[in-house]
């Protein structure tokens, strides 16, 4: 049976394979803007227990599945996720999904996949990717942070969904089901909930690892990471950062970005709430993640690197944990209309 599938690319793996997995649901409403932020994705976090490529992990969005549940469940559309322990199981369930013209969305790692870039391939196994049909023994995937789609042979796919190390997808797939019918009534409550949840996310988690307090606790360490780790695990620590905002991200803050195009798409929906008024302030910090990750690359490439340096790299943690707080707090005292 032939998918009915559309590739749109996207600026991010997640919200760009749930928005286009929730297209033909919505009637091609749900952008990946709208998936972003009613899925609750903006976030941080700062986690030096788990090691990443021999950094800590720092993401600056939610944990991998967490938009594509959020979204769908604040839409009504009921999903199935699957994990496999034998890889043949794996592909005869992704195959029978196939042959019913059902895409699936599946959890990779990065470093084998074939049509990346070299440069861009290091261990990381929270990609996300379509497999959307399947032609012999080969697989044609809608991967929504590159143009056009690409095909990979099974045991290319097979090596990636059963990528080894942190976070390891264990063929991790998931499918919206189909039937839901989205309106705009449920895409203005969802737009609700999504700003509700993200609100918690980033003033209310308890302790000094994620949210606000995270990137404000983050500042503050690097202040001290040159006399504490040495200048070269500092520069290790400051390369995972602007990796995972760069290269796992979307260049420079650019899930700030999302947020504020979403809260610009969110207005037409509510307007007389001030969404697209503060859709600026997420714009200015994604502005400002991006001259941090210059700072960072500045030392860690070597080019800089004295206590001032570090200092001046905290300091722009603070200044966007300010900003961030301020932006979270006028979503908090909305009235909706």
């Amino acid at each position: 049976m032939k998918t009915d599938f559309e590739h749109r690319q996207g600026a991010h793996c997640e919200s760009g394979v749930t928005s286009n997995l929730l297209s033909i649901a919505s009637n091609g409403k749900i952008t990946e803007p709208l998936a972003f932020g009613i899925g609750a994705g903006l976030f941080f976090a700062y986690i030096p227990l788990i090691k990443i490529n021999n950094g800590p992990a720092i993401a600056f969005r939610t944990l991998p599945g967490f938009i594509f549940n959020r979204a769908a469940k604040s839409l009504g559309i009921p999903v199935v996720r699957k994990k496999f322990s034998s890889k043949q199981k794996a592909k005869t369930y992704l195959d029978d999904r196939l042959a019913e013209g059902i895409p699936v969305g599946c959890q990779v790692g990065v470093y084998y996949l074939p049509y990346f870039p070299r440069e861009y391939r290091f261990h990381f196994n929270a990609h996300n990717l379509i497999v959307y049909d399947k032609q012999g023994d080969n697989y044609l995937i809608s991967d929504p942070i590159m143009e056009t789609t690409h095909t990979m042979s099974s045991y290319q796919l097979e090596r990636v969904r059963f990528a080894k190390g942190a976070l390891a997808p264990n063929g991790h797939l998931y499918y919206a089901k189909k039937g839901a019918v989205i309106t705009d009534d449920t895409i203005k409550e969802a737009i609700k909930s999504g700003i509700k949840k993200n609100i918690y996310n980033m003033l209310n988690i308890p302790g000094s690892f994620a949210g606000i307090s995270g990137i404000r606790n983050t500042g503050k360490k690097i202040k001290k990471w040159r006399d504490k780790l040495g200048i070269e695990k500092s520069k290790l620590y400051l390369a995972q950062m602007v990796r995972m905002q760069e290269e796992i991200g979307t260049g420079g803050g650019g899930f700030r970005y999302i947020y504020a195009a979403f809260l610009q798409e969110a207005d037409a929906y509510l307007p007389g709430n001030q969404l697209a008024e503060i859709s600026v302030l997420f714009t200015q910090a994604g502005d400002m993640w991006r001259t941090a990750a210059v700072q960072a690359a500045g030392i860690f490439k070597g080019r800089i690197g004295s206590q001032e340096d570090f200092n001046k790299m905290g300091d722009y943690l603070l200044e966007i944990a300010d900003l961030e707080e301020d932006a979270f707090k006028k979503l908090k005292n909305i009235k909706w209309q």
